[in-house]
């Protein structure tokens, strides 16, 4: 059987802000839940800025290859099409992006805690530069 082929021609991508490599479509927010479920598209063989996620996330990979990369960009994992991961809050800090010859495309089902914050950008230094909450992503939609 060939393998299946994701068609995102209606997807409605937006940059956030002046980050490259990153393209994202909010498709839901549970309000009474407070889960967002939003599309993110990594660009192939690029890593996008410096992040830390602060809410559970559930990931699953659609397209191409998910590449999580440490803060000082070396390569931590590889999470190909098909993988779904479910992880918790974390402070770490990481990069993440595309495999080497295709955009990444990947399911994000974060799931915060009330009030709790979904991620912190986070400058080269670690020096948080922007917050991200579910606030965040309800003024992006209704905009």
């Amino acid at each position: 059987m060939p393998p299946a082929r994701f068609d995102d021609r209606q997807v409605r991508w937006m940059p956030f802000g002046d980050m490259p490599h990153f393209l994202f479509s909010i498709l839901h927010i549970d309000e009474p839940r407070g889960i967002a479920d939003v599309l993110f598209r990594f660009s192939a063989g690029q890593q996008i800025v410096l992040h830390r996620h602060l809410a559970a996330n559930h990931t699953f990979v659609i397209q191409g290859e998910h590449r999580l990369y440490e803060a000082d960009g070396a390569l931590r994992e590889i999470r190909p099409a098909g993988t779904l991961t479910v992880s918790p809050a974390s402070e770490v800090p990481h990069r993440e992006g595309g495999g080497p010859d295709q955009d990444a495309i990947v399911l994000f089902s974060m799931r915060p805690e009330p009030g709790q914050k979904l991620y912190e950008i986070l400058a080269d230094d670690g020096t948080v530069i922007a917050d991200i909450t579910l606030d965040t992503l309800r003024a992006i939609r209704a905009a």
